[in-house]
């Protein structure tokens, strides 16, 4: 039943992403829920984490962006910046551990794939623990998979962002690529 209602509030997300009619931003404010679930682990709560899209990754400029070897670091935020919110997220989510070094300050819609750097509705205090589902490093191999796959043509920029919206445990195998 849990998973069931993870993958519908996911599809609509990957719906949403799917269309390029989103304008999202790059910047952020905090956001409007004060109290997020962790039913959906090892996805964020969908109304709190959504996701957002950085405007300047596009499929025709992943040739000048994604698909370039140390891009990611040239968008990526401050350690600063994440920690803080970080420290802001692990209290909305409700966490009963709140030592920061267990999570990591993750981007629901990677980098790799053109997620909002900082755009809160983008980052969440993923688990690294693999007790919530899921581990931080088993979603960070899916990201550089699915990134590869784009860069080689294999699957493109809006396939990989869907599927890993939807469900970034089954996104491999959803697309073929595992």
């Amino acid at each position: 039943m849990q998973a069931a209602r993870r993958r519908i509030a996911a599809s609509g997300l990957a719906l949403a992403l799917s269309g390029a009619v989103l304008v999202l931003g790059t910047g952020g404010s905090a956001h409007a829920a004060t109290t997020c679930s962790q039913d959906y682990l090892p996805l964020p709560d969908p109304v709190c984490t959504p996701g957002a899209l950085n405007p300047s990754v596009t499929q025709s400029t992943i040739g000048s962006t994604i698909c370039v070897s140390g891009w990611t670091a040239t968008v990526r935020p401050s350690s600063s910046y994440t920690t803080a919110l970080k420290i802001t997220q692990i209290a909305e989510y409700g966490y009963a551990d709140t030592t920061t070094a267990d999570y990591e300050e993750d981007h629901f819609i990677p980098l790799e794939l053109g997620g909002a750097p900082k755009d809160p509705k983008n980052l969440w205090p993923e688990p690294h623990s693999a007790a919530s589902g899921g581990s931080s490093s088993g979603k960070d191999s899916v990201e550089n998979k699915l990134k590869k796959a784009v860069c080689a043509g294999t699957v493109t920029l809006a396939q990989a962002r869907n599927a890993i919206a939807t469900d970034w445990t089954t996104a491999l195998a959803d697309l073929g690529l595992s």
